[in-house]
């Protein structure tokens, strides 16, 4: 079986698995679930910089926050907003933001685009922060969730929690169709070209800032999908949303899954929330729960020094002996 159909198989089964989890989850876990999804799309798409396009960005929070907001501020407060129009709304304002800032982001290489990055998302978190605009240090309360309906008929009632479980897990699969398809064009190949040898790629012709912009955009959208989809969920945001740590969190995501396998990113998710849960579980580890940081560097530490692929290595090295065994020559008798 080739790579390519192991991770088709690997895919269906793992959907079928999370769809069918509601049935037997419990409320607590099926709602853990739900966040780490949301956390996948925020996986993936500051995946599609580092691991394909070659830009460490460390301001990806931006995105996640400012979508927030965006549902905040432009939906009624006390009525529930349309999701056709303020997910559209909330994903162009961060698409909107990607393009202004990478216009001059871009212009910088190495660790000065990771600084201009993080500089960037920590006006936007002072922004939020330091003014009434977006609540100061409380932040804002979204009293209802957005309405899914066609008329007076209702699609979904994203408060029931099975309801917003699968849209989230149709938007996670969405995301991922999405990308493989974008990665799998002319416009993927060359965002690969880019990271391996940008002068050569300039060389050949190839717009390269356009196609860096155009990949910062559209992870910046992305971004914005998974903050929006986070502000339903939780029903508030603040500026925390939009620090540094946070960009530090989903980095850690995707290395710690594997970059530029676009999977990898998905199972980082799942990996950082579930340790994150075990190793503060004070039923289990009594008081020292409490430093469940130090266990979780200490595995990223690991996974660093013996898994430099992240965990998808790990899975790929154990399905290329297989595939290794099948493409071997017969020898005749």
């Amino acid at each position: 079986m080739t790579p390519a159909r192991t991770r088709l198989f690997a895919l269906l089964a793992c959907a079928l698995l999370l769809a069918l989890f509601p049935l037997f989850g419990g409320t607590f876990y099926v709602q853990l679930i739900a966040k780490v999804m949301i956390l996948a799309i925020f996986a993936m798409s500051l995946d599609l910089l580092i691991g394909y396009t070659g830009l460490v960005s460390f301001g990806h929070a931006a995105y996640f926050g400012l979508a927030g907001y965006a549902l905040a501020l432009l939906g009624p407060k006390y009525e529930a907003a349309s999701l056709w129009w303020s997910l559209p709304a909330a994903m162009a304002v961060c698409a909107l933001f990607a393009l202004v800032t990478g216009l001059l982001v871009l212009r910088t290489k190495g660790i000065f685009f990771i600084m201009v990055t993080l500089a960037f998302a920590q006006m936007l978190y002072f922004v939020f922060h330091d003014t009434k605009l977006g609540g100061g240090s409380d932040g804002i309360y979204i009293y209802n969730k957005p309405e899914l309906k066609i008329g007076d008929f209702a699609l979904a009632n994203l408060d029931k929690i099975e309801h917003f479980y699968y849209f989230v897990l149709i938007l996670m699969l969405a995301v991922y169709l999405l990308l493989r398809r974008v990665l799998g064009s002319t416009f993927g190949r060359a965002l690969v070209g880019i990271k391996v040898n940008e002068h050569r790629m300039q060389a050949l012709g190839f717009p390269v800032f356009r196609y860096k912009l155009a990949s910062y955009v559209l992870a910046g959208a992305l971004g914005g999908l998974s903050g929006y989809l986070a502000a339903v969920q939780f029903g508030f945001v603040n500026p925390e949303i939009l620090s540094w740590h946070k960009s530090g969190q989903v980095m850690m995501m995707v290395i710690l899954g594997g970059m530029g396998t676009l999977y990898g990113p998905v199972l980082g998710a799942f990996a950082f929330v579930l340790l994150q849960e075990t190793f503060s579980n004070q039923a289990w580890f009594g008081s020292l729960a409490k430093h469940w940081q130090l266990a979780m560097g200490g595995f990223v530490v690991l996974v660093a020094l013996y898994l430099p692929r992240g965990l998808a290595g790990l899975i790929e090295r154990k399905a290329q002996p297989a595939v290794e065994e099948e493409e071997k020559p017969k020898e005749k008798p």
